[in-house]
């Protein structure tokens, strides 16, 4: 009993290094799925699933509660440059929650993120403007009506 605990440890741990791999690593090694599991009390659980598709990209990811129940999962578009312009969030009962949809520019800066309720009605929408060193300076909110929900500045300090 305690060889086959020390496996399990053992097999948890590389799930978590695993994970812990980025895009190149997943492409390289060409991984399709991860599985993070926790044990407790002798019960093992679900923790989170991640999909993969060749070139490294997350497709779907699944994430579990305390009990190992599905809590929600995440699947995802990508452009030709590999980033994110669509994403749709789903409940437990693979109910839509939530849709967001991202727009870049030529430098393939994140522009706007529009977000839509389970109805796909818009919610919300940011706009993101940057600096000539490409840093992003600016995230503005809109409501679903236009209206300036709030404003977020950053600022540099370089030395």
């Amino acid at each position: 009993m305690k060889t086959a605990n020390q496996i399990l440890l053992l097999l948890l741990f590389l799930s978590e290094i695993s994970y812990a791999q980025g895009k190149k690593e997943i492409k390289k090694n060409n991984i399709k799925f991860i599985s993070i599991t926790d044990t407790e009390n002798g019960k093992i659980l679900s923790n989170k699933k991640s999909e993969f598709d060749k070139n490294g990209e997350t497709l779907e990811e699944f994430d579990f509660d305390k009990e190992g129940f599905l809590k929600t999962k995440r699947s995802f578009k990508y452009n030709k440059d590999g980033d994110v312009i669509e994403e749709e969030e789903f409940d437990a009962k693979t109910k839509l929650t939530e849709k967001r949809i991202y727009k870049f520019n030529s430098l393939g800066e994140k522009t706007e993120e529009e977000i839509y309720d389970n109805l796909g009605r818009k919610v919300k929408i940011h706009y993101y403007t940057y600096n000539l060193k490409g840093l992003k300076t600016e995230k503005k909110t809109l409501d679903a009506t236009g209206r300036t929900i709030s404003i977020r500045t950053y600022s540099y300090t370089f030395n």
